[in-house]
Formats: structure tokens, sequence, C-alpha cells
């Protein structure tokens, strides 16, 4: 993008004059601004005297503008040595709105599609540049008014740079973004800056991950005040809620969400906490809708950029997660449309016709766009992970899911995509894949999500089995897995599946046996089996059950860093504190540090004392 001579302090802007220089106060900023020649007075000096004490006013003048100047500079982090330290997680300086960063380089990634005249910097660059001046829009050209690329329409501008350009790369938009940006960053002392190498994932450098989960991707049971509905209107996921919204209300609603669920606040908590990479899902109409789809479109895509900004500012790697495909990979309320007869690669779109295969084609549509995207340099040393499809349903045939997780593998790293590419085992076990989508090296990557709780016989474990359980058969299962590179992109520390629309809006339980009828699952199974603890305060919790919530969290981390690494589900949560990461680790029943644990496999398990197993 270009940038033009002038630095942004709130709602006023300080230009750098050739000439004379006048200062005045407008909206708590300083502005310099360039006088014309008519505000200057003529006057004949009397004497020489006079001249030279005018000349040295003059010096002093000069010396006292710049002085200010570059307090004020210093004082709001615009100017400022660059430092090739790398910083570390939350004491990261670099700043999504700074004008220090500086850009990273690659002659294989693909160049922006210019329209308005402006540039990205993809060359290293350490040099001090100014942000660009915000846009007035007025000057917006009307065919953006009243878009999603209106940014007088936009909730908040925070994180956001404010200068409009219409510049895309794939099809999808930069506004929003600087023309600068700074890798040197690093999550933690245990693990490099962005900027440089990994090396190899596996148990002397796994990731120590986590979800941001229903945020850009809705899920019920983590925000169930969006779907605070009477039963009989039937508001059960993103499509039904954004229906009965209407297209408007939907994306206020919606917007409102996005801006305020995560914030940078998280980000810069999650690197506090000793985790060291994020999982990121977001759904298609990020990017585009289709046909009659009620979802709201493109506003989420700006969000998502500003994460990975977030992300950069603090030394989060990522791992980019499609979570709904066109049609529903699954069927299930997270893929955006919870329907049981679900049309994606398999439906009635695969019936001979104009239609015939559509959805699959739309994904890999959507992908191409996506890895166009994120081929860009300013990407390259961010996006650790990318992943092509959550969770397909099981009953996708494993011949369709592996020609079309071909096909989009080729489809992706043609376009640009470095990263390794993340690929389901789609709950067919880890031994199915065994022999599939080989010669791929550490190029392709499967991911596998390990959850006791939807398990009928694995929810019944009493306290100390499922430890024993996630150290033994768990750890055996993710270390040996007979595909490869393997991650578990998804777990929990729950011990019950009673969490509020855990199994679907309005559905029960099996702990406690409300789940379709089905008899009490917990340990006793009884009429003990309770569910009143599982949406209860974390500071009601005894020091026994955080004791058990702690190893059977700290089991499950040293099980899993036997693999590629884990991703926990999730970060945060609305009334969900056994499946938010940041509740347990405010509430003193996670790791204070993931790369710390109290407790690991070997260990002998804790003895809980007098802590019941019905709940």
């Amino acid at each position: 993008m270009a940038v033009k001579q002038s630095v942004t302090f709130s709602d006023s802007t300080v230009s750098f004059a050739t000439k004379a220089a006048s200062f005045s106060d407008d909206n708590d900023g300083i502005e310099m601004r360039e006088k014309g020649s008519g505000d200057r007075k003529q006057q004949k000096p009397s004497n020489e005297k006079r001249k030279i004490w005018l000349w040295i006013g003059l010096a002093i003048a000069v010396v006292a503008i710049a002085g200010t100047v570059i307090g004020v500079l210093f004082a709001r982090n615009m100017i400022g040595g660059s430092s090739s330290t790398a910083t570390v997680g939350a004491n990261a300086q670099s700043d999504i709105n700074s004008s220090t960063s500086s850009s990273s380089s690659s002659a294989d990634a693909p160049a922006p599609t210019t329209n308005a005249g402006t540039q990205v910097s993809t060359e290293d660059d350490d040099s001090q540049q100014a942000p660009q001046k915000c846009s007035d829009p007025k000057d917006l050209p009307k065919e953006f008014q009243g878009t999603a690329m209106d940014q007088s329409t936009w909730l908040t501008m925070d994180g956001f740079n404010c200068s409009f350009t219409s510049e895309t790369v794939g099809g999808l938009p930069l506004l929003g973004l600087n023309s600068t940006w700074s890798d040197d960053s690093r999550a933690n002392q245990n693990v490099p800056a962005l900027n440089k190498p990994w090396g190899a994932y596996g148990p002397s450098r796994p990731i120590r991950g986590v979800n941001i989960g229903g945020w850009l991707s809705l899920e019920p049971f983590i925000t169930p005040s969006l779907f605070d509905y009477p039963k009989s209107l039937n508001i059960i996921d993103e499509w039904t809620l954004t229906k009965h919204l209407g297209a408007s209300e939907a994306a206020k609603v919606l917007e409102k969400h996005y801006a305020t669920f995560i914030t940078e606040e998280d980000f810069k908590n999650i690197a506090a906490a000793g985790l060291d990479h994020v999982r990121i899902p977001f759904s298609y109409w990020a990017v585009q809708t289709y046909d009659d789809d009620p979802y709201v479109p493109q506003i989420s895509w700006r969000y998502l950029l500003r994460a990975l900004e977030w992300c950069r500012k603090y030394g989060l790697r990522v791992k980019l997660d499609l979570h709904a495909l066109p049609g529903s990979q699954n069927g299930w309320n997270h893929s955006g449309h919870s329907i049981n007869v679900f049309n994606w690669i398999l439906g009635t779109d695969s019936q001979p016709g104009p239609k015939q295969n559509l959805n699959r084609k739309r994904s890999l549509d959507i992908h191409d766009k996506l890895s166009k995207f994120f081929a860009q340099p300013r990407y390259k040393n961010i996006i650790a992970f990318y992943g092509l499809a959550n969770e397909p349903a099981l009953k996708v045939p494993t011949a369709d899911l592996v020609s079309w997780t071909t096909d989009a593998f080729n489809l992706v790293t043609k376009n640009g995509i470095s990263a390794p590419i993340v690929f389901s085992e789609s709950m067919k076990g880890l031994p199915a894949w065994g022999g599939q989508l080989q010669g791929h090296g550490d190029k392709l990557v499967l991911d596998v999500h390990e959850y006791l709780i939807f398990d009928e016989y694995l929810i019944g474990l009493t306290h100390k089995e499922k430890i024993n359980y996630a150290c033994g058969l768990l750890a055996d299962d993710v270390a040996g897995s007979s595909f490869g590179p393997t991650m578990v992109g998804e777990w929990s520390q729950a011990d019950t599946d009673c969490t509020l629309h855990l199994n679907g809006v309005f559905n029960g339980a099996r702990w406690n046996g409300t789940f379709f009828g089905n008899s009490p699952a917990c340990p006793t199974k009884d009429d003990k089996c309770d569910c009143s603890r599982d949406m209860a305060d974390p500071s009601t919790y005894t020091k026994e059950y955080k004791l058990f919530l702690q190893t059977w969290a700290e089991a499950q981390m040293s099980a899993f860093e036997r693999s590629w690494g884990y991703f926990y589900w999730t970060w945060k949560t609305e009334s969900a504190p056994l499946w938010s990461y940041e509740a347990a680790w405010k509430g003193g029943f996670m790791p204070k540090l993931a790369y710390q644990k109290s407790w690991k496999c070997g260990d002998a398990v804790p003895n809980f004392g007098s802590l019941p197993e019905f709940f």
C-alpha cells in the first residue's frame, strides 16, 4: 500500500512541512500544518543587531518545536530504534497499529491485485514508516458504499488500518491491514521467534495450543446467550439464527459478537499461559455465500485477519481451520447447519445433473481463494498449519474423502502454501488411515480429536481410570499413529457431557440419562448421576475436584505431547468452565504454564479424597 507522509494521532494528523509550521490543539492530538506564503508577514529589520536576534529566536523556536514533536512521537511509540532481539509473548513491543514493524519477503508468493493504485510492502524494511491517514467516507468509491468494504459501517476500528484500499489477493480484500509487520516475537522463552524455524514437531518440541472456538464459527454451548430463544422457534445453529434475525439484524448481532467475545487481551493471556499455537476455526461465509444461504457474508473475514496480527504480536503460531464448508461436511451445528442429510461431497449433489458434485467444487473454490491469500509473504512465518475441513462425517466413504483431500492438497500447495496441510481423521479412528495419502512426508498431517465423554463406556470410567486411560491406551494410540505425522486438534478437561447445548440445543446428557432416553452413564449408573456442578462457578469447586481436573488435563497433555502436540478445545466460553482453558487457568485447575506441568504420566495418581464419582 502506498504510505502517505502523515502519522495519525487519534483524530488529528502530523504533516511534516518543508516551509513553516504552526501548532494547534485538535481532538487531544497535535497538528503541524504547513503554512502558505500568505501567512507570513514581511518585516524589515531596523538594524543588523535586530536581524541577529531574530535568527537566534527562530533557531530556538525550531529546536523547541523539534523537541516537542520528537517527545510526542516517542511517547506514542511512533518512532524508536529497531531491534533484532526477539520479544517474548505478552511483553512483545510490536503493535498491529504501529509503523515500526518490518516485513518478510518471498519471491514465490502471489502479488496483490491492485485496484486503487497502492502497493503492499513485500521487502525486508526496517525503515520507520508512517501509517496512512484515515480515509474520508465521502471519498469511498460508490460500488463499495454500504458493503463490507465500507469502513464507516464497521462496528469498531480497533486494531484495523483505517485507510481504504480495494486491493485483493485471491479475490479476498486486504482492507484493514497495515502494510508492514514484524515477526520477531516469540510466545515464550522455550520456543523460537516467528521468524526462526520451529524445528521438528514432536515430543522434543510439541505444539501446546488452544482453539478459539465458538467465535467465527458459532457453537451454541460456547455462547448460549446467542441461542436464548423459546424451543418452539427451533433456533439451533447459525443457519436458523441468521434466518430468524434477517440479514440486517444478523449482521449487527454477529459483528458485536466478533468484536467483543475475543479481544487482544485473549491472545496476550494465551501466551502468558505458556501456550504457543492457536487454532482458529472459521466458516466459508467469511469468503462468500451461495444460493439461499442466510449466513452473514464476509464480516468475519476482517476479524480473522485481525486475530492473525494479534497472534503475530504475541509470537503465537496459527493453524487455520475451515470449520464449515458448503453443504455442511457433517450436519452438526458447528458446520453452520444442523441437518440429518448433509450435502457436501455426498448427498443430492452427487446425483447426475447440472449440480452434480457442486458443493465439492465449491469447497475447492473456497480453498483456492484462501490459499492464494495466505500464501502472501506476510503469513509465511505465522501460519504454521493449514486445515482443509473440520470433522467430515463418519459416513463419508474413505475413498471419497481421500479423493477430495488429494485434490485440495494439490490445489493449495500449487497456490503457494508452504505450511503443512492438515486433514481430519473423520471419526474413523487412526488405524483407518494407515497407508492412506502417503508420499507427502511432513507436508500432510493427520488431525484427531480425542474426547471420552461422547462414548457411553468411556464416560463411565472413574476418576482414576480416566487418568490411566489417557496415559495408557490414548497415549499409545496417538504416538503410534500408522499414518505418520499426527496432532490432536481438539480435547477437553470436561469429564461429563452435562454442559448446556453440548449435545445440541435442548438435548440432554449421557451422564444423567437425559440424552434421547439413555440410562445414566456416570460411574454409579444410577439416579445419583448429577449435572449440577458442570455449570457451577469454579470458585465453588472443592480442592479435591480441582486436583482431579488439573491431573486429568496434565495426563492428556503428557499423552498428546508424544505426537506432534495438541490444541485444547476451547479458550473461552460464556458459562462452561470445564471447556474453557481460560477459566481453568484463572481458576487454578490448569498448569500456570503449559510447559511446566505439576504432574505427568508415570507419576503416581493423586488421592482425590472423598470426591464422589457421580459428579
